[in-house]
């Protein structure tokens, strides 16, 4: 969503991607903003029309909501395979973001890419319980046990899963969204073989208020406004 103005500079330094808002309030105090040439004030509001600029201020923040395609990998590729890194350099000329998390080659979806260091461990961390959504294709249609089960945990080579939300594909019995709150390796393909299942497809299609939307693959868009704001919100960054 665009911006409203007038907007508080810190806000709009943080949705702009420059600082934080705690950051932003620290390079206001130390007179390193200004507004139409003029030092800033702690909460001065911006309009639409100002001129904001930070003095010796670090390297712009970077949010971008990403579709990896199958088949490209998300980081070390080995000889003859293509990464994240490689498209976007290759692609749009963008060097300066670096993926979080992973998605395994074979897998497609959403990706989240910054080089804000921050959102690294709350979106990571298996404890946070961070929604994340996928669309899932299977070889067979779906029991209710298999149902039952993957909502209610999967003992997948000795672990056994939190609970998810299956959502069924009224239109395809084969198809189901399915949403959970961790990130083990391979784990909703091993949750999906434990149970005699094997999948056709796997596609992320949302991190929490993040939606993949209408890009495809290989396309990007930034992220921005108070998108940006809810998703840094509920990872605790200020």
């Amino acid at each position: 969503m665009p911006m409203e103005f007038p907007i508080r500079l810190n806000k709009y330094l943080a949705h702009t991607g420059v600082a934080s808002r705690r950051e932003a309030d620290e390079l206001i105090a130390k007179g390193k903003v200004t507004i139409n040439g003029t030092k800033a004030l702690m909460g001065q509001p911006v309009q639409e029309t100002d001129q904001v600029q930070v003095i010796g201020k670090t390297k712009a923040k970077s949010y971008y909501a990403y579709y990896k395609g199958r088949g490209v990998i998300t980081h070390s590729p080995a000889a003859g395979e293509t990464d994240i890194a490689t498209r976007l350099a290759g692609d749009y000329g963008i060097t300066h973001v670096a993926p979080i998390g992973r998605l395994d080659k074979d897998s497609e979806g959403l990706m989240i890419l910054t080089n804000d260091g921050r959102l690294t461990g709350p979106l990571l961390n298996p404890e946070s319980e961070k929604e994340k959504e996928y669309i899932v294709v299977v070889d067979k249609p779906l029991s209710g046990m298999f149902k039952r089960a993957m909502e209610t945990g999967v003992d997948i080579e000795g672990y056994q899963t939190k609970p998810a939300k299956l959502i069924a594909n009224p239109k395809n019995d084969k198809r189901f969204n399915l949403i959970i709150t961790e990130g083990k390796k391979h784990q909703i393909r091993r949750m999906c073989a434990a149970l005699g299942y094997q999948i056709q497809s796997l596609k992320r299609a949302r991190i929490m208020n993040v939606e993949l939307g209408k890009l495809k693959p290989n396309q990007y868009r930034k992220l921005a406004g108070e998108e940006l704001a809810e998703l840094l919100k509920a990872l605790n960054i200020n």
